[in-house]
């Protein structure tokens, strides 16, 4: 049994069964007697060396996807966040019914996002920088953070996602090398969210923001609730983005030079 069919089981049992705690048991068992999956996660990452991993952290519209962009592929691997999986799961969009019922959705969207957000992390690739837009701990310490703060998942289902979430930092190799933070002002994002007019965000309120500003700061600036991860360059993404050439053009330089000062400092 590997990593996917785990997470498809879990899904599946949460949509069709009010026993949490049976489900639960079963999918211990399942992860048990799964030796192999364990092994494929570990032996992945043993016998290849790993890039620079960089990840692009921010509110929604606070401009990732423009930052990407100005890395080719022959600089870097650059992973996308994978929202027409999120859109098309066997032909059912999980981000439209997550902003149209929270609550009834939630879980198994996160659920998802969780698995989707794995397969990134463990996206193979020969080129020295890997760049990722988001991440699995952005998933769970802003978005799924965010669900349970505002009672819109449930103790036990926030139990069953934060157990996931810790599984996956102890057998797989998840951490980054360095955080870009496009920090963004809620009102910003709101109108960018508003001008890009995607079907799924017509709906999303501006206190939606303001609360994932709030746990973006709590997590990458603040550490008040958890310990600050790998390094961080916060920038400010609250110009127009025609504007942010030159800075996201600076970052990029950053990191590129620190790239080629680890590669110096293992050859020498």
């Amino acid at each position: 049994m590997n990593i996917w069919h785990l997470f498809s089981n879990l899904l599946t049992l949460h949509s069709g069964s009010k026993n949490i705690a049976k489900d639960l048991f079963k999918m211990r068992n399942a992860v048990h007697s799964s030796g192999s999956v364990l092994g494929k996660l570990h032996g992945d990452h043993a016998c290849r060396k790993k890039p620079f991993t960089v990840f692009v952290e921010g509110n929604i519209g606070c401009g990732k996807t423009t930052f990407l962009s100005y890395f080719n592929q022959s600089e870097a691997q650059v992973i996308a966040e994978p929202i027409e999986l999120w859109r098309n799961v066997n032909g059912h969009n999980l981000l439209g019914t997550l902003y149209e019922d929270p609550k009834r959705w939630g879980f198994l969207f996160q659920s998802y996002v969780q698995l989707t957000m794995l397969d990134m992390h463990l996206t193979q690739t020969q080129r020295s920088l890997k760049l990722m837009e988001r991440s699995v701990h952005s998933a769970r310490h802003c978005f799924v953070e965010n669900l349970h703060r505002s009672k819109i998942i449930t103790d036990a289902e926030m139990s069953v996602l934060d157990h996931w979430y810790k599984w996956i930092k102890t057998h797989a190799d998840v951490e980054g090398d360095l955080i870009v933070y496009l920090q963004t002002k809620p009102e910003v994002v709101y109108e960018r969210m508003r001008a890009r007019n995607r079907k799924e965000e017509n709906c999303v309120p501006l206190s939606y923001l303001q609360q994932l500003h709030e746990l973006h700061e709590e997590w990458l600036i603040q550490g008040s609730r958890i310990s600050k991860p790998t390094q961080v360059i916060v920038v400010d993404a609250n110009r127009d983005l025609d504007h942010m050439k030159g800075e996201f053009i600076r970052v990029k330089t950053l990191i590129v030079n620190e790239l080629s000062h680890q590669v110096h400092s293992v050859s020498v």
